[in-house]
């Protein structure tokens, strides 16, 4: 890092006044989604068992606490595919906790406490029922059935003798009181989890706080140690805004998948809340494997990862702008990486092994050129970063690698191998 301080750098507003977001627990958790909440999208393919297990390798080598392992009440394919992503945790002793999802009924619940049975692993069995008042009208429910109902399922999990993480579906259009009573008649039955769910994505970021303040409230009151989980939709965009939020307001773990996968158009996006929760200073791990956690699952679920998605996308450190580049160079020439890295990015590539990139196209200056060739330890010979530089002012795009060495061909400057 250059020798002056970050703070004479940066001003950083995220941290003025009374504004800065701070957790309200000592330490913020993940559970990941992935497999089970990201593969209801309609437009995923399930990745076969073996991609399934590289994603759990590489979720665990992440840091990532838990993982939601799957929903065997779906069927005998689900179960073999869970007990076979059970049976690799306890194999390698992989550092992360496993859960399972389920209706609050004994035909969801069993084949998970069967699983567990056979495997050795402990599975928190995240039992759910839908809460809103929208839901019970549709689905013609009473709240005596449904407090019946969740007492049952709990109570038939802690009595195999299983952890239990309390779901309730649509929590955020819940009423007040409906929430009191099915969280408490939970915990009472031996829930020692609980889980907002803003399942549609109605909540905004003030929502989150204000439902994650209230459930703990709720839990607290019980005189139990009882954790509290957020789980998000993002149908208005506001997935990992609002598990910040939560998290905020006295949320224990926050639920995601990789990219956001899930149904409609999915979660909170599992590697932005990691990237933010760094730089947030509230989790500090190792993200430097991030993009192929990232790649893998776009490319086993059919997924694309567009260009300009953040952080992990194509563009997110590529310019090709002749002011920005610019400013890039100059920090480089300052023998400076830290600062290069910071100049013109918000998120320091280095965090997830990626590097700045400058780029040859009609938007550049010479400067680019420069930089360019510099990188690849081309000679930047006046007549070369001419032809260059003109050839990237007629085109209609970045110019690819092999576009800029043809022209460099013409001067008989060819790139050797592993000279970047």
């Amino acid at each position: 890092m250059t020798t002056l301080q970050e703070s004479q750098l940066i001003h950083d507003w995220n941290r003025s006044g009374d504004g800065e977001m701070t957790p309200a627990r000592s330490t913020v958790q993940l559970n990941d989604e992935t497999l089970r909440d990201g593969l209801q999208s309609p437009s995923v393919r399930s990745p076969s068992i073996e991609d399934k297990i590289r994603i759990l390798h590489l979720i665990a080598e992440l840091g990532v606490d838990a993982l939601d392992l799957g929903l065997p009440g779906a069927g005998p394919h689900v179960v073999a595919d869970v007990t076979a992503l059970a049976e690799e945790i306890v194999r390698h002793r992989l550092p992360i906790a496993a859960n399972c999802a389920a209706r609050t009924m004994a035909a969801d619940i069993l084949p998970i406490v069967e699983i567990s049975q056979r495997t050795g692993l402990e599975i928190e069995v995240a039992c759910f029922i839908g809460s809103s008042p929208i839901r019970q009208y549709s689905e013609g429910w009473d709240m005596d059935r449904m407090l019946k109902l969740s007492e049952d399922a709990v109570s038939l999990a802690v009595g195999e003798g299983l952890p239990v993480m309390f779901v309730t579906e649509d929590t955020t259009r819940a009423a007040p009181e409906d929430i009191r009573r099915l969280y408490t008649t939970a915990v009472e039955a031996g829930a020692r989890r609980v889980c907002i769910a803003d399942t549609v994505g109605h909540s905004t970021p003030n929502g989150a706080r204000e439902v994650t303040r209230f459930i703990r409230q709720i839990v607290d009151a019980t005189g139990e140690d009882v954790a509290v989980d957020w789980h998000g939709h993002r149908d208005r965009g506001l997935g990992e805004i609002n598990a910040l939020a939560s998290a905020e307001a006295g949320a224990d773990r926050l639920h995601a998948t990789v990219l956001g996968v899930g149904e409609r158009v999915g979660n909170a996006a599992l590697d932005l809340l990691m990237v933010n929760l760094q730089l947030l200073g509230w989790r500090d791990q190792d993200l430097t494997r991030l993009p192929e956690l990232c790649q893998l699952v776009a490319d086993t679920t059919g997924v694309p990862l567009p260009d300009n998605y953040p952080v992990l996308g194509r563009d997110a450190f590529r310019t090709g702008t002749g002011v920005h580049a610019s400013a890039i160079i100059k920090a480089k020439a300052k023998g400076d990486d830290w600062l290069a890295d910071r100049i013109y990015s918000g998120v320091p590539a280095a965090m997830i092994g990626r590097r700045q990139e400058v780029e040859v196209g009609p938007m550049c200056g010479v400067s680019n050129v420069i930089c360019w060739l510099e990188e690849r330890n081309l000679p930047a010979r006046e007549e070369l970063v001419q032809a260059i530089f003109a050839r990237a002012k007629g085109a209609e795009s970045i110019l690819s690698e092999a576009q800029v060495l043809a022209v460099c061909a013409q001067f008989d400057v060819t790139l050797v191998e592993d000279a970047r």
